[in-house]
C-alpha cells in the first residue's frame, strides 16, 4: 500500500480520535513512517522511545495535540502494556488495505476483515466505496455489508432489500414489456462483483424463496402467487407449489408488491411483470369460477379486475335494479385498489379503461335501479306535474345513459368485450323503454284542449323569453353592480345539474339551478334571441328567417353585442374572454354592467354528421369548460353574480335510426320556409297527425301576425328526415329539449360557501397488532355533500416514517345519513421482521392527493405468536 494512501487513512482517523496506535507486526513500514505527511501530528516510535517516557509525554501535554504511536511489533498483552490506559482512549490502525477499509467504512468489528477480502472485486472501485460509506453502520454484519454492496451496484434508492429487488425486477421490463428469462443489468452487476450468492440468500431471508436453481422467474412466481393467495384467502391448487411456506415471509412478499404497485416511478414495471406472470401461470383460468366477492381484496393481477367487472356486469343485468348497493360497495373497494385507481395507478391506457368500466357499471346500476322504481312507466296528471317530475328526477335517466355511454365508449379502444352485452341492454332500456314511455306520458299532457301546447305556460315556471326580466333585471335591482350571463348552445338540463354539483365543490361559490320553459321550436336562432333583453321579438321573412330583437338582427355575437349595448352590455365568445387573461379581461368588462358570454361546443360537435357520435364527450368537455369559465369570472374578473343558461337542449341516442324513428309528413307543406329534422317553420302549415303544431306568438312571444311563424314539430322523439345525421337532434317539444336550465352562481365569503374534506375517525379501542394481517375499521363522521367533499386516505403502519406494512387506499364518499353506511375497513399486512413489543408504532392516514397527514394513532406490534405458525 502506498504511503500516500496510509497518510490519507490516518488523517481521516485523526478527525475522529486524537490518539492512534499503529502496531506494524512485520515492521513493513518502519522505514517509511517518518516520511508520512501528517500535519500537526506528533509521532512517537516505541522502537526509539521507551513506553514509560511516551506515556509521560502524552500525559504532560495539556493542549489538543494529536499522537501517532508506532511500534514495529505486535500489540503487547494487557498486563505487559505500559500504555494500556492510553491505548484504551485511542484508536488502533492497521496498514493493510482491508484494515484501512474497515477504518474508512467505520466498521467496529475486525472479524469482517476476511469477509471484505472476499469482496475484492467490489472494493477495487473507489467510487463504489464512497457510495457504500453513505449506508454502512459501525455494527453492520457481513450480511448487512453484502446487502449494501448490492444496493450500490444496482444503484438502488436506499440500502433496503426492497429497493434492491425493485431495481432488479424493474430492469426486466423494456418498452412496457416484461421478459422473465432475461438477465437484467443490475443482476449482472451483482454477479460481476461476486455477490450473486448473497443476492439469493437475501431473497430467502426477505421472501422465503429457496430453490436449488434459483431464478428471477421462480422468485416472481413465488411472490405473485403468494400475494394472490393471500388476497383471495385460499390457495388455488394450480399455484400451491409456488407458494412461500413461511407465513411471515409471505406477508413480507405482499407488503413488497403493495409498495411496488403504489410506487409512482415503478408501477409500470409491476404492471408489465404482473401481466407476464399472469399469462404464464394461466391466472384467467384460475379466476373463472371465482366471483367478485371472493376477489374483492385481491390486487395482484389486472385479470382480477376484468373478472370482477364481468361478474358485476352479470349481476346488474340479472338484478334489474335490485341489490345495487352491494355492487356499488364492491366498485368502491376496487377503485381504491391499484388497477382502476386513477390517482394511485397513474393515467395509463389500461387504468383509464378499467376506471371507465367501473364508471359504466355504476351508471348502469343507477339506471336500472331508477327503471325499477318506474317499472309501470310514467303517468302525469298535467304538464306542470310532468315538467316538475322531469326536473326533479326523471332527467337522471338521460344523465345516467350519457355517463354510461361515454364511459363505455372510452373502453372501446382497448378492444375488450367486457361491456358489450351491458351496452346493448342499456340501449334497449333507454331507447326502447325510457324514451317510449316518456313519449307516451309526455304526449298525453302536451296535446289536447288543456295541454301545454294550447297555452305554453306553466304556473311558477318562467318562460325562456322572460329570462332577462325575471332573472337579470331583479339581480340589478338587488344591488348587483355587474351581471355575467353565460349561454352554452344545447346545454341541456341534466348536464346543468352535473355542473351545479361541480361548482358547489369550489370554495367561495354557491350555485343553484332552476328551470325555464323553452321556446318552441327549440332551436338556436329563436332560443338565443329570447335570452336577450327585449321589448319585442319578431321574425324577418328572409332566407335565414332571422329573429329580430327590438328590430335588430340577433344571429351573430356581434349583432347581440350591439343589442346589449343599449343596456350597458357587451357580448363575447368564451374563448376570446379566457384568452384575455386577468388584467385585459378586467379592462374589457370594466365599462359594462352586463356581459353575455357565448359558449358553443355541444351543438358544434353534435349537429354534424361526422362528429355527432362525440356528443356525450362534448357534453363532458362543456361541463369542464363552463366550470373553468365561471372560476375565471369569479376569481379573475371579480364577478359576483353569474347566470348560466342555454338556447335549447337536445335528444341523443347511440343506436342508429330506422323507419320507426321517422315521422315523415305525407307531403311537405307549401308554406314551409325552413325544414329541419325536428321542426318545420313557415306560414299556413296546417296540421298533421304525425306532428305537434303551433305558432311562435304563443310559444316564444314573437309579434302576432307577420312577426310570427307557424311550426310543425314531430311528436315524441321522431325525425322528419335523417339527412345530415339523426342521432343528435333538437327543435321539438320533448323535455330534453325544452326544460331549460338557469344556473345562478353567487360569490360568497361566508363559512357556508367554503368547502372542506370529510373527517374520518378510527373505530375501536384495540391498539395492539398480534397477527401479520390486521383489519382496521373507520367511520366517516359526516355525510358527503356539496360542501363536504370526499377524501381518499392512504393507511399504513409505520415505525416513525418507515413503512412496516403495506399501504392501502380507502375512499370516504358516503352521502348517507346512517352511521353504519359510512363505515369502511381496511386489511393491512405486516412485513416479517423483529418488532419491539414495548415500542410505539403508528397507524398513519395520509391524504392520497396531497400526502398531508390526516392523523396517526399509536399501537403496539406483538407478532411472537403469529410468527411461530
Amino acid at each position: 500500500m502506498s504511503t500516500s494512501r496510509i497518510a490519507e487513512s490516518l488523517n481521516t482517523l485523526f478527525t475522529q480520535q486524537p490518539i492512534v496506535f499503529w502496531n506494524d507486526a512485520d515492521a513493513e513500514f518502519a522505514s517509511q513512517v517518518d516520511q508520512l505527511d501528517l500535519p500537526d501530528v506528533q509521532l512517537i516510535r516505541l522502537d526509539q522511545t521507551p513506553a514509560l517516557q511516551a506515556k509521560l509525554m502524552i500525559e504532560r501535554e495539556t493542549g489538543d495535540k494529536r499522537w501517532l504511536i508506532y511500534a514495529p511489533n505486535e500489540e503487547p498483552e494487557a498486563a505487559q502494556d505500559w500504555l494500556l490506559d492510553v491505548r484504551l482512549r485511542g484508536k488502533p490502525f492497521r496498514a493493510d488495505s482491508t484494515s484501512i477499509l474497515l477504518e474508512e467504512l467505520g466498521l467496529a468489528s475486525h472479524a469482517l476483515r476476511d469477509h471484505l477480502k472476499l469482496r475484492g472485486k467490489f472494493l477495487r472501485a473507489k467510487d463504489r466505496i464512497e457510495r457504500l460509506k453513505r449506508w454502512v453502520e459501525p455494527h453492520d454484519s457481513a450480511d448487512d455489508i453484502d446487502r449494501k454492496m448490492m444496493a450500490v451496484v444496482t444503484r438502488a434508492e436506499n440500502a433496503e432489500a426492497a429497493s434492491i429487488f425493485l431495481k432488479v425486477f424493474s430492469a426486466l421490463v423494456s418498452e412496457g414489456s416484461g421478459d422473465l428469462g432475461a438477465l437484467p443489468k443490475p443482476l449482472a452487476e451483482i454477479g460481476i462483483n461476486e455477490l450473486e450468492e448473497a443476492f439469493w440468500i437475501l431473497a430467502e431471508r426477505k421472501f422465503g424463496y429457496c430453490d436449488a436453481t434459483p431464478s428471477l422467474r421462480g422468485l416472481l412466481f413465488a411472490i405473485f402467487a403468494s400475494d394472490f393467495s393471500q388476497g383471495i384467502g385460499v390457495v388455488p391448487a394450480q399455484l400451491s407449489h409456488f407458494l412461500i411456506s413461511n407465513r411471515a415471509k409471505a406477508a413480507s412478499a405482499s407488503v413488497f408488491v403493495s409498495r411496488w404497485r403504489s410506487d409512482m416511478a415503478n408501477y409500470g414495471s409491476y404492471d408489465a411483470l404482473s401481466n407476464q406472470v399472469s399469462d404464464e401461470l394461466r391466472i384467467m383460468d384460475i379466476l373463472g369460477p371465482m366471483n367478485a366477492d371472493r376477489l374483492a381484496d385481491a390486487m395482484t393481477f389486472e385479470a382480477i379486475e376484468k373478472r370482477i367487472i364481468a361478474d358485476l356486469k352479470g349481476r346488474i343485468i340479472v338484478g334489474h335494479g335490485a341489490n345495487m348497493d352491494s355492487v356499488r360497495t364492491l366498485i368502491a373497494r376496487r377503485r381504491d385498489g391499484h388497477w382502476a385507481n386513477m390517482l394511485l395507478a397513474g393515467a395509463n391506457d389500461s387504468t383509464r379503461a378499467l376506471s371507465a368500466s367501473y364508471d359504466a357499471l355504476e351508471a348502469a346500476a343507477g339506471f336500472f335501479e331508477l327503471q325499477a322504481k318506474y317499472a309501470k312507466g310514467f303517468s302525469f296528471a298535467n304538464a306542470k306535474e310532468a315538467f316538475t317530475a322531469y326536473a326533479s328526477e326523471i332527467h337522471r335517466f338521460d344523465q345516467l345513459y350519457r355517463w354510461f355511454m361515454k364511459a363505455a365508449e372510452s373502453v372501446e379502444p382497448m378492444g375488450w368485450s367486457l361491456l358489450h352485452e351491458l351496452r346493448d341492454r342499456m340501449e334497449d332500456a333507454y331507447s326502447g323503454w325510457f324514451l317510449s314511455q316518456l313519449t307516451s306520458a309526455w304526449g298525453s299532457v302536451i296535446e289536447g284542449t288543456f295541454g301545454l301546447l294550447a297555452k305554453w305556460r306553466l304556473d311558477g315556471v318562467v318562460n325562456q323569453q322572460d329570462f332577462y326580466t325575471r332573472y337579470v333585471a331583479p339581480a340589478f335591482n338587488g344591488g348587483a353592480k355587474r351581471v355575467f350571463v353565460v349561454i352554452s348552445d344545447a346545454f341541456r338540463y341534466e348536464a346543468a345539474a352535473e355542473l351545479v354539483g361541480e361548482l358547489n365543490t369550489r370554495s367561495r361559490m354557491k350555485a343553484s339551478v332552476e328551470t325555464m320553459l323553452g321556446v318552441l321550436p327549440s332551436y338556436t336562432s329563436l332560443g338565443m334571441a329570447s335570452l336577450l333583453p327585449h321589448e319585442r321579438l319578431a321574425y324577418k321573412t328572409n332566407t335565414n328567417l332571422d329573429v329580430l330583437v327590438d328590430g335588430q338582427s340577433s344571429s351573430t355575437v356581434e349583432q347581440r353585442s350591439s343589442i346589449l349595448a343599449a343596456h350597458g352590455g357587451v357580448a363575447i365568445k368564451r374563448e376570446e374572454l379566457m384568452e384575455k387573461g386577468r388584467e385585459n379581461g378586467r379592462e374589457f368588462v370594466k365599462p359594462h354592467k352586463l356581459v353575455y358570454v357565448y359558449h358553443d361546443l355541444i351543438d358544434m360537435i353534435g349537429d354534424k354528421q361526422g362528429s355527432e357520435t362525440q356528443t356525450f364527450d362534448a357534453t363532458a368537455r362543456a361541463i369542464k369548460e363552463l366550470s373553468d369559465l365561471v372560476g375565471f369570472i369569479v376569481n379573475n374578473l371579480n364577478g359576483s353574480t353569474v347566470f348560466i343558461t342555454a338556447d335549447h337542449g337536445f335528444l341523443y341516442q347511440e343506436s342508429a335510426m330506422d323507419e320507426s324513428n321517422r315521422s315523415a309528413l305525407d307531403e311537405k307543406p307549401d308554406g314551409a320556409i325552413k325544414s329541419k329534422k325536428r321542426y318545420i317553420i313557415g306560414r299556413n302549415l296546417g296540421s298533421s297527425s304525425k306532428a305537434w303544431s303551433g305558432n311562435t306568438a304563443d310559444t316564444a312571444g314573437t309579434d302576432v301576425g307577420e312577426g310570427s311563424m307557424d311550426f310543425l314539430v314531430p311528436k315524441g322523439t321522431g325525425r322528419f328526415h335523417f339527412a345530415g345525421g339523426a342521432r343528435f337532434v333538437h327543435g321539438s317539444a320533448m323535455p330534453q329539449e325544452i326544460v331549460i336550465p338557469v344556473i345562478a352562481v353567487k360569490e360568497s365569503e361566508s363559512e357556508m360557501a367554503k368547502t372542506k374534506t370529510v373527517e374520518v375517525s378510527l373505530l375501536g379501542s384495540s391498539n395492539k397488532v398480534v397477527t401479520n394481517k390486521q383489519r382496521f375499521e373507520f367511520i366517516q363522521t359526516e355525510a358527503v355533500s356539496e360542501r363536504v367533499l370526499p377524501v381518499t386516505l392512504l393507511v399504513s403502519i409505520r415505525d416513525g416514517e418507515k413503512l412496516v406494512s403495506d399501504e392501502q387506499a380507502v375512499t370516504f364518499d358516503s352521502t348517507s345519513q346512517m352511521l353504519d353506511d359510512r363505515k369502511r375497513s381496511v386489511m393491512l399486512t405486516i412485513g416479517a421482521g423483529s418488532y419491539d413489543r414495548a415500542q410505539d408504532y403508528f397507524l398513519v392516514a395520509r391524504d392520497a392527493k396531497t400526502k398531508a397527514e390526516a392523523w396517526r394513532a399509536a399501537l403496539k406490534i406483538d407478532l411472537a405468536f403469529s410468527n411461530d405458525f
